[in-house]
């Protein structure tokens, strides 16, 4: 509780996590000076220039971060959480086998994750093992993707040890999905600070599907995760990501997550956000080669004083390629929501199809949306739309139900769940289909 209270009465200041940094650099023997440590400290150096976004930022005028800055985050060992694999019971999806990565306050769990016996063809590693194991991997694609744009971006690569890279050979078909457990807390009441970085690469031809869930060990836990993923989606691939993020009210996220895909691959993306105090998704993506498929589908259900940003930005960079996203929310009490949609045809991207739609249910009068979707086209032969909605629940729907028996809010829940299942219409995995809709159900009782 000492520390608590010590990180209470201290005001936020950059330099914090600067120091924070200088401990790090004192932790790491011989690797200070290696040249992937020279990128953590020109990192830093970004982030001591840029700070935190503020509201004056553009992309960030809806999202104002300073509940977070009310506390001074800091990394906690997975040393200090005490888990076996029963407990994983919790935060597995029922009735699906899969392989599982499991990461304890952004560190990698070998005790509790299944890396030890994986197909051929796959590759799962600690981050931090990675620069020493396969140098020319990480030379090749960290920070390649994931620019430097903001101090949150900044901090997690300066800080980048922990968290997992995943590697797929090509022509590798995963029967399995890989599910990476995010899982943040501890037992003595730390402000927690998570940075995993997370580098995902596939080869030509490939199938894989990825589970990234997010989780709290206990309801009192405040914790802070800044996470950076970087995909690339090799030619003629399929990738599918499943997001979960299922932390409590007193937990704050901010989520980079930058592919590039190749020719010819598709990449699909599934986000549903229940929980989190504040919780800020970027989702980017480069239509990097010719035939290139990119979906991205969100969901959000606030109450209470939430605030979910979801910021997409799908950069088609060559010709032919096909973007389609919906996110959908639904906000009740208190609760803020942010929708920033960006697409953006380059010049040389003829012949490209891009669809963007956000659609928002108000369940009180006291919520706010702010929705802007964008196109940038610089093309002429291009079929680009977009459109968002936002209101309440038709109220002849409602009484249609009511006079067929149903109770008034079991006539807004089938509504509600109605509005909102159509986001996973595409979802072939039975299993992880029962789990989006559990979470739903759940979120609504």
């Amino acid at each position: 509780m000492a520390l608590r209270k010590e990180i209470m009465e201290r005001v936020y200041s950059k330099d914090w996590y600067l120091s924070l940094f200088r401990e790090l650099e004192g932790s790491l023997n011989g690797e200070a000076g290696s040249d992937f440590h020279n990128m953590r400290k020109a990192a830093i150096d970004v982030f001591d220039n840029l700070d935190f976004p503020t509201v004056k930022h553009e992309d960030w005028k809806f999202t104002n971060i300073a509940p977070l800055l009310n506390y001074n985050f800091a990394p906690v060992g997975a040393d200090k959480v005490s888990l076996d694999r029963s407990n994983l019971l919790n935060y597995l999806i029922k009735g699906l086998d899969t392989i599982n990565v499991v990461l304890i306050n952004g560190h990698l769990s070998r005790e509790l994750s299944d890396i030890s016996n994986i197909p051929a063809g796959v590759s799962i590693e600690n981050f931090g093992d990675t620069i020493h194991n396969n140098s020319q991997l990480i030379s090749k694609h960290f920070s390649k993707y994931a620019k430097l744009e903001n101090g949150f971006v900044a901090l997690n690569t300066a800080f980048a040890h922990n968290g997992s890279v995943i590697n797929i050979s090509d022509n590798c078909i995963l029967e399995k999905p890989i599910q990476i457990i995010n899982l943040n807390g501890t037992s003595d009441n730390t402000f927690v600070l998570s940075q995993p970085r997370n580098l995902i690469i596939t080869g030509k031809n490939t199938d894989v599907k990825i589970i990234e869930s997010y989780y709290s060990l206990n309801e009192s836990d405040i914790s802070f995760t800044n996470v950076v993923s970087e995909i690339v989606v090799g030619e003629n691939s399929n990738f599918e990501l499943y997001r979960i993020q299922k932390e409590n009210h007193g937990s704050f996220q901010v989520s980079r997550t930058q592919s590039e895909q190749k020719r010819n691959s598709k990449l699909t993306i599934y986000t549903i956000t229940t929980g989190g105090a504040l919780v800020r998704n970027d989702t980017n993506t480069v239509l990097n080669g010719e035939g290139c498929e990119c979906h991205l589908y969100g969901l959000y259900l606030t109450n209470g004083t939430q605030l979910v940003d979801n910021h997409t930005f799908m950069d088609h960079a060559q010709p032919h390629c096909l973007s389609n996203e919906l996110y959908k929310g639904i906000l009740d009490e208190h609760s803020r929501a942010v929708f920033n949609g960006k697409v953006y045809v380059r010049k040389d991207a003829q012949k490209t199809n891009a669809y963007q739609s956000n659609k928002n249910i108000l369940l009180s009068k006291d919520v706010t949306i702010d929705t802007k979707p964008q196109l940038e086209i610089f093309a002429d032969d291009v079929r680009c739309t977009h459109g968002t909605t936002v209101g309440q629940l038709d109220a002849d729907s409602v009484f249609y139900l009511r006079s067929r028996g149903l109770s008034k809010e079991s006539a807004r829940r089938v509504l509600i769940e109605a509005f909102a299942n159509d986001i996973f219409e595409e979802i072939k995995v039975e299993p992880l289909l029962e789990k989006f809709n559990s979470l739903i159900f759940e979120k609504l009782k």
